[in-house]
């Protein structure tokens, strides 16, 4: 047997410049995110009865914070101490047996409510997907429906229009103004599967409004977190996406099921990507949670930091909702509660 040393030589000196290639990239990247990584942990847990089906958490003009739990039959407001002050829709709860299906439940009550958000006249928007509407009570509780095929997620926009995420529509939006009418439906779903019931379900999306007329589609189940920004009438502007070196291994895992359940043919059931996200009205800047993973984006899609979530008592928070305020974060966990943070970007302003 004979040996060739100088290929043995060459293959040596190759592998060592791949490893050093590797070594390179991995410091450049640790330093690139390394000096923004670290840890957030809570001040102080907010509204200690919300926990298990937590579901949104919305700041009216009022000062209030509207708070959606699911199952339950209201949506609860609480002043700026945290004190419960009404539910809206407000009614008699029945303290005989429970209703034994949806279609028994007292008129005017929310069956499953997905979302929720406020508008500046106190009016409570709720994509109940249990009775398939987007239900509004007015500050006087007066209600009206919306008849709408499983909404997700709603988004209140100018001029009375309210913006609603559904599972089963052609379109990502649909937009309705305040009569109820559907005015305008935007938004192609991304060509992820080549099966269309799962690649709409792979399109499942939050939407948050930035008060500067943008809307804001945060798809929750793309093997690449992805935030992509509206004008009100449907004109897309840019992607915001979570693309480090780090993501890729989550990606690719989420394709390789992706492939497996498109072979089965069963019906589609996939973990979140992106959990969660909030946008700062003033400014745009963009906060999105990959469950315990909080990532924070200016206004330009740049990621400017990465952090690890904890409650005061040192648990992992796995965020389902976020609420961007000037000077703290409120993150809201099912079933853990709701949170306040500090910005930490705020710390040395």
């Amino acid at each position: 047997m004979t040996h060739n040393k100088w290929g043995q030589c060459k293959g040596v000196v190759l592998n060592v410049r791949i490893l050093a290639g590797w070594c390179l990239l991995a410091c450049l990247t640790g330093y690139a995110l390394g000096q923004d990584e670290g840890e957030l942990t809570a001040k102080k847990r907010l509204m200690p009865g919300v926990g298990p089906g937590l579901r949104a958490v919305k700041r009216g003009a009022d000062g209030n914070y509207y708070v959606l739990s699911a199952p339950g039959s209201s949506a609860s407001v609480f002043d700026a101490a945290g004190k419960l002050i009404k539910r809206v829709p407000a009614f008699e709860e029945n303290p005989g047996p429970a209703p034994q299906s949806p279609q028994a439940r007292q008129p005017g009550t929310i069956t499953f409510g997905e979302d929720l958000d406020v508008d500046a006249e106190g009016s409570v928007y709720v994509a109940d997907r249990g009775a398939n509407a987007i239900k509004i009570w007015d500050s006087r509780g007066n209600e009206r429906v919306v008849r709408v095929n499983g909404p997700v997620s709603v988004a209140v926009l100018p001029d009375g229009e309210v913006a609603v995420a559904t599972v089963h529509e052609q379109h990502l939006v649909m937009v309705f103004d305040k009569n109820g009418r559907d005015v305008r439906e935007f938004g192609d779903p991304e060509t992820i599967s080549d099966r269309p019931e799962l690649n709409r379900f792979l399109n499942i999306g939050i939407l948050v409004e930035d008060g500067g007329g943008h809307l804001y589609y945060a798809f929750t189940y793309l093997p690449e977190a992805t935030v992509r920004q509206y004008d009100r009438y449907g004109y897309a502007g840019q992607d915001i996406q979570y693309t480090g070196v780090d993501a890729w291994p989550a990606a690719q895992a989420t394709r390789k099921e992706i492939e497996r359940q498109e072979r089965r043919g069963d019906a589609p059931v996939f973990k979140r990507i992106l959990t969660a996200v909030g946008v700062e009205r003033s400014t745009g800047e963009v906060w999105m949670a990959l469950g315990d993973k909080l990532l924070h984006f200016d206004k330009d899609g740049n990621r400017r930091a990465t952090y690890l979530i904890y409650t005061k008592e040192g648990a992992r928070l796995e965020a389902n909702t976020i609420l961007v305020e000037q000077d703290r974060l409120i993150i809201g966990s099912d079933p853990l509660g709701i949170y306040e943070f500090e910005r930490p970007d705020k710390k040395n302003q």
